[in-house]
């Protein structure tokens, strides 16, 4: 199961919701490039049903997740613990780098944020979920145990 928060599922609602509203685009360029003629060597009607094909893949991918999602807003959070859509400062016990994560169920891709982002899937996301403040959580990274103690809670 996944877990999003609030402002997450929304950001996959409208993405949805702009795939199917796209839908009749699509079938329009299908129709002007299979007018043409010959769909052989018609590079607009192959491109025009790939893009057909990617987008209703995706929409099958999107409604699955949401279908099977649970959104968790800030009531099932316990004080003092980790939890999805909670922002951490971490400090790294071997360097004592500190940094912020943010815990959540979909990474935006938004590289200017002021932390760093951490889904519950990923081996840091199932190290923060549900530890507290002052304990020291253990990451299997790719190149080695990475531990990080947990400073504060910022939200």
């Amino acid at each position: 199961m996944e877990f999003l928060t609030p402002s997450e599922k929304s950001r996959l609602d409208s993405r949805l919701a702009h795939l199917k509203a796209n839908r009749p685009v699509l079938s329009q360029r299908i129709a002007e490039a299979k007018a043409l003629g010959d769909l052989k060597e018609n590079a607009d009607y192959h491109a025009a049903r790939e893009d057909q094909a990617m987008e209703e893949a995706e929409i099958r991918t999107l409604e699955e997740r949401l279908k099977s999602a649970k959104v968790l807003d800030g009531s099932h959070a316990v004080e003092g613990m980790v939890f999805l859509g909670a922002t951490v400062r971490l400090r790294e016990v071997d360097s004592g780098d500190e940094d912020l994560y943010r815990l959540v169920g979909e990474a935006s891709g938004n590289l200017s944020l002021d932390f760093i982002e951490v889904t519950t899937t990923s081996p840091m996301g199932e190290a923060l979920m549900k530890s507290r403040v002052g304990e020291i959580v253990k990451v299997d990274a790719p190149r080695r145990v990475m531990r990080f103690e947990i400073v504060e809670i910022i939200s």
